[in-house]
């Protein structure tokens, strides 16, 4: 039991476990933000607008009928049966609002702490000319590895040629003739 427990506490206090409990609890709350935003602001001016241009309520009245029971000359909704377009689009609505305010705040954090993206070993400028030509991602990752080993290559050459021309490099060029004169 107690070994159960001691494992328990090791997996509860583990990091990741501890962010991602933060992750959700500030992830409701945040739900809680972008839905008042899009219900109580964007979705009346949408409705405003949609209303000036189809005229009635807009959203709110976008149904498709699939059984239509009226009650005295009124649609009662409860015992009909339809399709809700307008909870549909405020849905996509929805979406849009909480993927743009994620970006916005992603691009922020990002920016606070320093990220650079990754060019795939290419500068900015580079990495988009590429990109321009149509290079996929594989493509500009091997022309970044052809470049590295073709300068590796010539570093190689450059430090053996600086080799050669310190004591150490004389005295290994010595030892090989004098080996081939032993042969």
């Amino acid at each position: 039991m107690k070994k159960f427990f001691g494992e328990f506490k090791t997996f509860i206090t583990r990091g990741n476990v501890l962010d991602m409990a933060v992750g959700v609890i500030v992830g409701g709350a945040f739900t809680a933000i972008v839905n008042g935003l899009s219900n109580f602001i964007l979705k009346p001016i949408i409705n405003y607008i949609l209303a000036l241009l189809l005229g009635g309520n807009a959203l709110s009245e976008v149904f498709t009928f699939l059984k239509k029971v009226e009650v005295d000359g009124v649609v009662d909704l409860a015992q009909s049966i339809y399709i809700d377009w307008g909870a549909f689009i405020n849905a996509i609505i929805n979406f849009i609002l909480i993927a743009l305010v994620l970006f916005i705040i992603v691009k922020i954090i990002n920016k606070a702490k320093g990220y650079k993206p990754d060019y795939l070993g290419h500068s900015k400028e580079e990495y988009k000319k590429l990109k321009k030509e149509g290079k996929t991602k594989e493509e500009i990752l091997a022309i970044a590895k052809e470049r590295d080993e073709k300068l590796a290559e010539e570093k190689a050459i450059k430090d053996a040629e600086a080799k050669k021309h310190t004591t150490e490099g004389l005295l290994e060029a010595i030892k090989e003739l004098l080996e081939k004169q032993a042969k």
